[in-house]
């Protein structure tokens, strides 16, 4: 391999958005840094399967939807 294209790979601590911490290895900033998260597991709807909805006021989804309302894929 050639010498010095890695990026340095160390020790951070990840603070989650209720406030537990743990340390992890990244190539995030410097030796002991820390990353507060936003969003994470705990909070996020992909994880905790939150009732989210799609809101779509004549935009995109909506325009597709009446673009494509004839098509159908019947043998």
């Amino acid at each position: 391999m050639k010498a010095d294209i890695h990026p340095n790979y160390h020790f951070i601590k990840v603070v989650m958005t209720d406030g537990t911490e743990y340390m992890t290895r990244s190539t995030y900033g410097k030796d002991g840094d820390t990353m507060n998260l936003d969003i994470d597991p705990k909070t996020h709807p992909a994880w905790t399967g939150g009732t989210q909805q799609l809101m779509d006021r004549g935009g995109r989804l909506s325009r597709f939807n009446n673009k494509f309302s004839g098509i159908s894929f019947k043998k």
